[in-house]
């Protein structure tokens, strides 16, 4: 009988213990972009002006960032984590940008296209996080 107490508690415990595993390591990249910036308004999209490609709701003061499709192919995904040089804070990918554009972020401004116009565009060096291949396991 106490044989059938102990055999649950152990599954569970270990259960519990391969859950606490340390997450994936990650590294962090660096690359030169060119930073343009983007509002939730209708002349600016084909659609919902508040809805991204991937599907997100964006909303005002959210600090998120718009990638050129190219940027996929060198680990920049949906959420993301990315620096911007010279900005506060950390910016999450949430939307992809028309085709047509190269080695390009645009940064999420909600509704005030002033401020996007004022920003215009820069080039800025952006760090991400992406998973360490390199790392034994």
């Amino acid at each position: 009988m106490y044989f059938k107490s102990i055999i649950p508690s152990g599954l569970l415990l270990l259960f519990f213990l391969n859950s606490c595993q340390p997450d994936q390591e990650y590294v962090w990249q660096e690359i030169e972009v060119t930073v343009s910036a983007f509002n939730s308004v209708p002349w600016q999209t084909d659609g919902d002006p508040t809805i991204t490609a991937w599907g997100d709701t964006l909303q005002e003061g959210m600090q998120c960032i718009a990638i050129s499709r190219d940027l996929l192919a060198i680990g920049l995904e949906h959420n993301t984590e990315v620096e911007i040089e010279g900005l506060p804070g950390t910016y999450l990918v949430k939307d992809k940008m028309n085709r047509r554009f190269r080695n390009h972020v645009d940064l999420y401004m909600g509704t005030d296209v002033s401020k996007a116009r004022e920003w215009g565009r820069q080039k800025r060096i952006i760090r991400f996080k992406v998973p360490d291949t390199t790392s034994v396991k």
